[in-house]
């Protein structure tokens, strides 16, 4: 039985770099491991107690918590803009904290990945959606991290999927969000 875990990237651009290491992260994702990447986040609406209602969940975000209540574990893709996560990555976690205490990431492990133009990857953003998860209930892995510095140029030629490099570092830490999601269950 396969572990399946769910990227949410934190990059709506039709080209992000953190969509290709997401893509990435599912082609070559090891033996045991099956990573889907969540399609919608752009269409769902801010997170807002008053739309939030049992029986008139905006469809969009409906989706979002079914669909992540069926996997084991979250693997979440974080540029950095203006030196944190992107509103779309932090709105996802504010969904999915909900019902509080029972919210569809209580309780799953989370490692938070990513690459970005500047000389540290991402690392202040990465490190915001590692504080954000946590609180809002998932399972944090601190020490699963995968920052990737300089994706303009980095990736210009080169799709992450094609970097042995980075496929090597995401299979490991493909591995041990499958680890941890065993332990889990």
């Amino acid at each position: 039985m396969s572990v399946r875990i769910l990227a949410l990237v934190g990059s709506l651009r039709a080209g992000s770099h953190n969509r290709q290491l997401a893509e990435a992260a599912a082609k070559h994702a090891p033996a045991g491991a099956e990573i889907e990447l969540f399609e919608g986040l752009a269409d769902v609406p801010f997170y807002n107690e008053d739309i939030d209602v049992e029986g008139s969940v905006p469809a969009a975000a409906a989706r979002l918590r079914e669909v992540a209540g069926g996997v084991d574990a979250f693997l979440l893709f974080s540029p950095e803009y203006n030196g944190t996560m992107p509103a779309v990555l932090k709105n996802a976690i504010d969904w999915l904290s909900r019902p509080y205490g029972a919210g569809a990431i209580s309780g799953k492990p989370v490692a938070v990945v990513g690459t970005a133009f500047g000389q540290y990857g991402g690392v202040w953003a990465q490190d915001d959606v590692r504080k954000s998860a946590g609180v809002a209930g998932g399972v944090v892995l601190e020490g699963v991290k995968l920052s990737i510095p300089g994706s303009v140029t980095r990736f210009a030629d080169t799709h992450p999927a094609d970097d042995a490099e980075v496929v090597t570092a995401l299979t490991e830490v493909i591995e041990k969000v499958s680890s941890a999601a065993a332990v889990a269950a």
